[in-house]
């Protein structure tokens, strides 16, 4: 599986259904897994991603599991319909405090679904000092 990369803005319709571009479906593939992400946003996980995620959750003991349950009750299975759209539940466009403009960005091994106005303020407070001391952090 290649790197998740991009950022993709798009609207929820009244349905609350979302387009998901052609090359993030590709990147995505066939099937994928929306589920509560970190920092008030939506993970998108394709089947591979979800497939390690789950493999690591099943080696917790049941002590440390337990306060994954949300996680997996909220999760949705998802195919984009023939015009290329997923429904997201209102329970998690609730969580993700998600209005009518969204944005999707690739963040490596998921793709991430960001209400438009919180992005761009997380998008604000990226300064150059920041990125650079992010890089730090990936050096060996």
């Amino acid at each position: 599986m290649g790197s998740i990369t991009g950022t993709y803005e798009h609207s929820i319709d009244a349905k609350g259904r979302l387009f998901i571009p052609a090359r993030l479906r590709e990147e995505l593939g066939e099937v994928f897994y929306l589920a509560m992400g970190v920092d008030t946003c939506l993970a998108v996980y394709p089947q591979e991603s979800w497939d390690r995620f789950t493999e690591k959750f099943a080696s917790l003991p049941v002590s440390k599991s337990k306060a994954m349950r949300s996680l997996f009750a909220n999760a949705v299975k998802c195919s984009p319909d023939s015009q290329g759209r997923i429904n997201i539940p209102q329970r998690l466009r609730s969580y993700a405090a998600l209005g009518k403009d969204v944005v999707i960005i690739g963040v490596h091994d998921r793709a991430e679904i960001w209400d438009a106005g919180r992005w761009e303020q997380e998008e604000e407070e990226m300064t150059p000092e920041k990125m650079a001391a992010l890089m730090d952090l990936l050096e060996m």
